[in-house]
């Protein structure tokens, strides 16, 4: 289905038949406007941007190029199109027809999960608002940019189906969104991990890498939700979402490269004399990926949870890819938890399966995790040189779940808490490790050119080239 973009809000879900709806949104939109004015993406606010836009949900050729100013983009709401005679594919109604509307029992349980989605969206946008400033290249700060204006589209597909959906209720809920800000003492955003500032690049490509990999994987699981708009707003995300993760990929890996670069231009290792030749090495590099890896494990939630298992017994939210699974009732089924036992052991522990949701889509996050790794680690190999980047256990500094609060080091051992303390410096970033990286981060706009930290893509956007003016400062 294609999308109308001769309405004022942009959508394929024949908005206009529903006057009531329409009015609701109309009156929303010029708040996110002045929302995206004042806590977008700061000073760029005019700036000709080439940015992809949506123009139809099919895969394939589904999005247009082209310089556009940001508050002029044409944010709106895209459904993929509707399976007919969809079922619900888990749980205790499995096989029942998929709601087109909210059931009354699973109300609040529904409005919650869309809640927090939604509040995810622009946190990232707050959260990166400053980073244009410190750019590492025009093609860096286009992809900034079309991250931020598809968190931002993003925002919008979970607003409309809090109007759509949820009444009085999902009105209100859609005007906190834009009232809790990243960091705001008052009134912050729900998960602690998108009140942290984003303020320099290595920070950015890491988010891009791990954190937006959890937002795929929670797109994925309510991608299978027996709400069918739920699940159809979800499967359109997860077409945009990719590119945000392959901002991440790509960033970090031309930081490898660089890196390795001058390492055979010095013949040398020594984290000191690279850091003097104004490089990212590879053990800071390293601590980063502990630090934002094992920031993202808490936000799917403890290894056993009975919200979980309700969540996957109702239909509300599945796995990913629940079609791989053989078991989509999981009633007679269980999973070993790997727990902290007496002393410094650890010991197994048996849980119904549909207990252990969060923990199986836990460990698919990780394995898709390890896709950029043993990427990153073979330009290393073939570069010659013997070293490894690697994910730290997922017991490492951990706030949810039986490893709370747990001194663990980063292979997963039980430590004292001594031990703990003392190694933090060589796991995780210290604040001469972030000084450093921020002593970096110097702007540059001239079309072609990098920043001395990281090397030049392979190839441009849409087959344009890497000199291509991607921003267009005014």
């Amino acid at each position: 289905m294609g999308i109308d973009y001769k309405e004022r809000i942009p959508n394929n879900v024949d908005l206009g038949t529903d006057r009531r709806l329409q009015r609701a949104l109309e009156h929303w939109q010029p708040r996110f406007l002045d929302w995206w004015k004042d806590l977008g993406p700061e000073g760029f606010q005019t700036s000709d941007v080439y940015l992809r836009t949506a123009t139809s949900v099919d895969a394939k050729g589904w999005a247009t190029f082209g310089q556009v100013k940001m508050p002029d983009y044409r944010w709106g709401i895209f459904l993929a199109d509707r399976e007919q005679d969809r079922t619900v594919g888990f749980g205790d109604n499995m096989g029942k027809s998929a709601w087109q509307e909210v059931p009354g029992e699973f109300r609040a349980a529904l409005r919650n999960i869309i809640v927090t989605q939604g509040d995810t969206e622009p946190a990232s946008v707050e959260q990166q608002r400053l980073l244009g400033q410190t750019c590492p290249s025009l093609y860096d700060l286009r992809n900034l940019f079309q991250v931020n204006v598809e968190e931002g589209r993003h925002l919008w597909a979970m607003v409309y189906l809090l109007h759509a959906y949820f009444g009085r209720d999902g009105r209100e809920e859609a005007e906190e969104l834009l009232h809790r800000h990243s960091g705001d003492e008052d009134n912050p955003r729900i998960l602690g991990t998108f009140n942290e500032p984003i303020d320099d690049w290595l920070s950015f490509f890491m988010f891009t890498y791990f954190t937006d990999r959890d937002g795929k994987f929670q797109l994925k699981c309510l991608a299978e939700s027996g709400f069918d708009p739920l699940a159809r707003t979800c499967q359109f995300m997860l077409t945009e979402e990719a590119h945000h993760m392959f901002v991440g990929e790509t960033g970090i890996a031309r930081i490898v490269k660089r890196a390795l670069q001058v390492m055979k231009e010095t013949g040398t290792d020594d984290p000191e004399a690279l850091q003097k030749a104004g490089i990212i090495d590879l053990g800071l590099l390293q601590r980063y990926i502990n630090f934002w890896f094992s920031s993202c494990l808490d936000l799917f939630g403890s290894e056993s949870s009975s919200n979980a298992a309700t969540y996957f017994a109702t239909g509300i939210k599945g796995r990913p890819d629940e079609f791989m699974f053989e078991d989509h009732l999981c009633t007679e089924t269980s999973e070993t938890l790997v727990v902290p036992g007496d002393g410094m052991t650890v010991t197994d522990l048996e849980v119904p399966t549909r207990n252990a949701m969060n923990e199986i889509v836990r460990q698919a996050y990780v394995k898709d995790c390890m896709i950029g790794l043993t990427r990153w680690n073979r330009l290393i190999k073939k570069a010659g040189f013997d070293i490894e980047l690697s994910l730290p256990s997922t017991r490492f500094r951990r706030n949810i779940g039986p490893w709370a609060g747990m001194p663990v080091d980063p292979k997963g051992n039980r430590i004292s808490e001594e031990e703990y303390a003392a190694g933090g410096p060589h796991w995780l970033p210290t604040e001469a490790d972030r000084a450093y990286v921020k002593s970096l981060m110097v702007s540059v706009k001239e079309p072609g050119k990098m920043a001395g930290w990281i090397a030049p893509p392979d190839r441009g956007i849409n087959n344009l080239g890497i000199d291509y003016e991607y921003v267009v400062l005014h």
